[in-house]
């Protein structure tokens, strides 16, 4: 008996995109809004007193850019990606529990060593919905940088999906330069210096080659889904 041969790369993506939709729409906002509780108490209640960060001589370099913030911002699109390409329910729930096992460390760490960025790079700006942050999202809580580290994350396990799935080189391209604005803007913005950001890409690069070496089998899984995509991709 043949076996069935693999989707294209474009009926691959769709299908990992429309599997179990809901759960990791759903799921993926339940999971930042419950993390952003546990964010803001540790913003506001420091358990201990709080360590300025030191400037390296990048951070004098790098020029106050307001209008990055739309890449700053477009991390809460981005960090869905990699969860929403996932195939079955038990990948989505294993890669779920690596990036709570993240957030969670990275929490800790704000715990028990507080941190902020100096005031001088600390930047005020008349662009849309720069002022808003800066009176939600107070420049603590500095390092590891979360907003890196989850980027990261997201961008190897993408950048994992999109290769196994055979997609354009454009496509996987674009993935590392979404991450790259994500993690250039943290800094353009003043909300991390560059300490933050390696401490945060570091933090985010050891989670995801965890999560890629302790997961449910990626061949097995597309073994399991892959009669059922057949028949849908000849109809098309």
């Amino acid at each position: 008996m043949m076996r069935p041969s693999p989707p294209s790369w474009t009926t691959e993506i769709w299908e990992r995109m429309r599997r179990h939709f809901l759960l990791k729409l759903f799921g993926t906002t339940a999971f930042t809004w419950v993390f952003f509780l546990g964010y803001f108490h540790l913003l506001r209640y420091p358990a201990h007193e709080v360590v300025v960060m030191p400037l390296t001589a990048l951070d004098h370099w790098i020029p106050f850019q307001p209008w990055t913030l739309v890449a700053y911002l477009s991390l809460w699109v981005y960090v869905g990606m990699a969860p929403g390409l996932q195939w079955t329910l038990r990948e989505v729930v294993v890669y779920a529990l690596w990036m709570i096992a993240l957030c969670l460390t990275g929490l800790g760490l704000f715990y028990a060593w507080p941190t902020q960025v100096p005031a001088l790079v600390q930047h005020h700006s008349d662009f849309p919905g720069f002022a808003l942050l800066r009176g939600v999202d107070a420049p603590q809580n500095a390092c590891p940088s979360l907003h890196v580290a989850t980027a990261m994350f997201t961008a190897i396990r993408a950048s994992d999906v999109l290769r196994r799935a055979r997609t354009p080189m454009a496509l996987r391209l674009f993935n590392i330069v979404w991450f790259l604005a994500i993690a250039w803007s943290t800094l353009a913005i003043g909300q991390h210096v560059v300490m933050d950001v390696l401490a945060g890409a570091l933090l985010g690069s050891v989670f995801a080659w965890m999560s890629l070496r302790w997961r449910p089998d990626p061949a097995a899984e597309m073994r399991r889904v892959a009669p059922r995509i057949a028949p849908r991709a000849a109809a098309i």
